[in-house]
């Protein structure tokens, strides 16, 4: 056998047990979600956070968009590369022996195929894609353009051998278009597009309201709900409103931007000549 086709079935054979490695953790992560109890991740923004979240116990990690993006010099929406989170997610990954499930917000113009593709390459289990539309002023993207997008991704992913944990947020409670009982009833209609499209969960992203929440259930079955500390929502209030799974956004990042904004503040002050 020749040097080059040996060194070729080698990379082969250790693609195959990366990617078998993958498959495995997202079958831990798929039964993370069935219980016996709710499914809590807070979500890093680098891979010292990750590794600190892992160490506090954390089943899983989840990644945020926003800290990710603020962390590297960028806004949130969608205003980073696609390279520079995708890059992220992977160190990400990396960093940590936990399933970890990527905010990849809209999927950042990128079509379903490499969306998927992208998402496998880092080694995560799993990812987040919105139904704001960044590219087109930011409002809602038609439900079932987004239906359509989800089955694509969902599908994309079979096809390189791993059944990706896809949660799709539906954002009309950011937008707060409409009384409760409007929000609810539209991020119901679009709650079962997305799963009947195959989504894995669906994320009614800043929704509180405990009932609103069982309506979700109701509807979706498999729903995420973002908590905060000391925030309106408590993790015992979601698992009792029947939320499989509760995430904490930007909220932790932010969290720990202001505690060193406090840190500064004091070294600062005892700096002679600065005040």
């Amino acid at each position: 056998m020749g040097m080059g086709i040996a060194v070729r079935e080698a990379g082969a054979m250790a693609d195959a047990g990366r990617l078998d490695q993958l498959v495995a953790k997202v079958a831990t992560f798929r039964a993370l979600h069935e219980g016996p109890g709710m499914l809590v991740m807070a979500n890093a923004w680098d891979a010292a956070s990750a590794q600190r979240f892992e160490a506090a116990g954390f089943p899983a990690v989840a990644t945020t968009s926003g800290g990710v993006a603020i962390s590297l010099g960028y806004a949130d929406h969608e205003q980073a590369p696609a390279d520079e989170m995708l890059a992220a997610a992977e160190r990400i990954a990396a960093s940590v022996s936990l399933p970890v499930t990527v905010d990849l917000e809209a999927g950042y113009g990128l079509p379903p195929e490499e969306v998927a593709r992208r998402v496998v390459q880092a080694d995560a289990v799993g990812l987040n894609l919105e139904d704001t539309d960044h590219r087109g002023g930011s409002g809602l993207a038609p439900a079932e353009a987004q239906a359509e997008r989800l089955a694509a991704v969902k599908a994309a992913a079979r096809a390189l051998g791993v059944d990706l944990f896809l949660n799709a947020r539906v954002d009309v409670f950011i937008r707060r278009e409409g009384d409760l009982d409007a929000q609810v009833a539209e991020g119901t209609r679009r709650g079962r597009l997305y799963r009947e499209a195959g989504a894995d969960a669906v994320y009614p992203i800043l929704l509180s309201d405990p009932a609103a929440i069982r309506a979700m259930v109701q509807a979706c079955e498999m729903v995420n709900v973002t908590v905060r500390r000391g925030g309106p929502l408590s993790l015992q209030a979601a698992a009792a409103a029947g939320a499989r799974r509760a995430t904490y956004a930007t909220s932790l990042f932010r969290d720990t931007m202001g505690a060193l904004d406090t840190i500064a503040a004091e070294i600062r002050a005892e700096v002679p000549g600065l005040d």
